[in-house]
């Protein structure tokens, strides 16, 4: 057996290495006993929230909450639905609005300034002299205003101005400038709704047939022209369309030019989603002899 080597008389150097380590021993016994007794009181403390600032050790710092990325929730896009409706895309305002935004043979016109312009039947001419009523099969129009970011909440107080042609594909005050017959506007109601009693409009070369509205969020801005919320257009539903040119006299025209197009290769609603497309063509129901009945719902995002 191998004999162990006494730990004595070993010598000065031995010693005080020896000391040395029995310093360390008790500095370090005596750091884990405060260590143990801190401890001890916090568990006493029940994790009171002065337990987080409180001590000589140094001041706690707090977990942040955790930031969601910005892809976690993504942003709705504009047809993005809320219940049964979407946001209406903004169309192209055409060529014969007649809201002061443009000319025709250097006059620029502008109804929505005109005193009389708002009014639910729109058939006859209400600037100048004439008096004219544009002749065509009868739809009584209603449109629904509804907040898109609310639920579908109708929208009250809100002023559309609608235009459309008539039924040989003429728009008045431009391709007729002496009439100013199917146009107008009208206020919406507590229900977000407004109507209006029109024609079923024609169909002229290389665009689908539509109907022209503006959303102005008060009277007061669409009388003052140029304050639109929302621009767009309405797509009326073929089988009407075929229904009302093949049976009613005057729409001709209508027959040969709506053959010549499609929803899906007009340039103004060709790039519409489907749900846009749905909400942008009202349902009929009716008939050429009695005339027809349309709704439609408008959706903005307040």
């Amino acid at each position: 057996m191998m004999d162990h080597q006494d730990a004595h008389d070993l010598g000065l150097a031995h010693d005080l290495k020896a000391m040395t380590q029995l310093a360390s021993r008790r500095r370090a016994l005596g750091w884990f006993a405060g260590a143990s007794g801190a401890a001890m009181l916090a568990a006493c403390d029940g994790g009171s929230g002065d337990s987080a600032t409180s001590g000589s050790a140094g001041t706690a710092t707090a977990t942040p909450t955790p930031t969601p990325s910005a892809t976690a929730t993504p942003t709705p896009s504009a047809t993005a639905t809320s219940g049964s409706c979407v946001v209406d895309p903004t169309e192209t305002n055409g060529p014969y609005p007649a809201d002061g935004t443009n000319t025709s043979s250097g006059v620029t016109s502008n109804v929505l300034t005109a005193a009389n312009v708002v009014r639910s039947d729109i058939r006859s001419s209400f600037l100048g002299s004439s008096t004219a009523t544009a002749a065509g099969v009868e739809v009584v129009l209603t449109l629904t205003l509804v907040d898109v970011n609310a639920a579908c909440a109708p929208l009250a107080g809100y002023a559309i101005y609608i235009w459309h042609c008539d039924r040989d594909g003429k728009y008045s005050l431009y391709d007729l400038p002496a009439e100013s017959y199917l146009r107008g506007v009208g206020v919406t109601d507590s229900n977000g709704q407004v109507r209006f009693t029109t024609i079923f409009p024609g169909c002229y070369a290389g665009r689908w047939p539509h109907i022209h509205f503006e959303v102005f969020s008060s009277l007061a801005n669409a009388t003052g022209g140029r304050y639109a919320t929302l621009v767009s257009q309405l797509a009326m539903p073929s089988a009407a369309c075929s229904t009302v040119y093949n049976g009613a006299s005057g729409y001709s025209t209508s027959v040969r030019n709506l053959a010549g197009v499609s929803l899906s290769s007009d340039n103004v609603f060709g790039d519409n989603s489907s749900a846009q497309i749905a909400q942008q063509t009202p349902v009929m129901s009716g008939s050429v002899a009695a005339g027809y009945t349309a709704t439609a719902v408008i959706g903005i995002a307040r």
